[in-house]
């Protein structure tokens, strides 16, 4: 299979903007966006207050939380526990993303996140990596 080098259309499900409930932490959450914006806090009943979060609305209020010391330590490896998590807690995800076989995947995006994706191919690619890495393990 060719490269996705986005995750829209036929790959939105790859996307944390994608509307899955995800458990993580003790709190379900209607996406994996709401999910990790709350991670951004240790305050948690501001984290039960991303769960019914559009993922929009979960973006931009994780912009205005108290931001937890070690975040810039910690938010990879949250982000791969979420995506984990969706991936495992949905079936039919599951099997979506192990039909994608060993095809690069990349978050090819407008927005300028070259951290999470890529612009114009240039990027870190982390949440494309890591949804390679689920899939690996999955794939076992």
């Amino acid at each position: 299979m060719d490269k996705i080098d986005s995750f829209r259309d036929d790959y939105f499900f790859l996307s944390n903007f994608y509307e899955a409930s995800v458990t993580y932490d003790g709190i379900t959450y209607r996406n994996n966006e709401a999910a990790f914006q709350a991670q951004k806090t240790l305050d948690p009943a501001a984290r039960a207050r991303f769960a019914e979060m559009d993922p929009t609305t979960a973006k931009h209020a994780g912009r205005r939380v108290s931001l937890r010391p070690d975040w810039e330590d910690v938010k990879v490896s949250i982000m791969r526990e979420i995506v984990r998590a969706k991936f495992t807690q949905h079936e039919d995800l599951r099997a979506a993303l192990l039909a994608t076989g060993d095809a690069p995947l990349e978050e090819g995006n407008t927005w300028g996140d070259r951290t999470w994706g890529t612009v114009n191919g240039k990027g870190r690619n982390l949440l494309g990596q890591i949804l390679m890495d689920i899939r690996e393990e999955l794939s076992k």
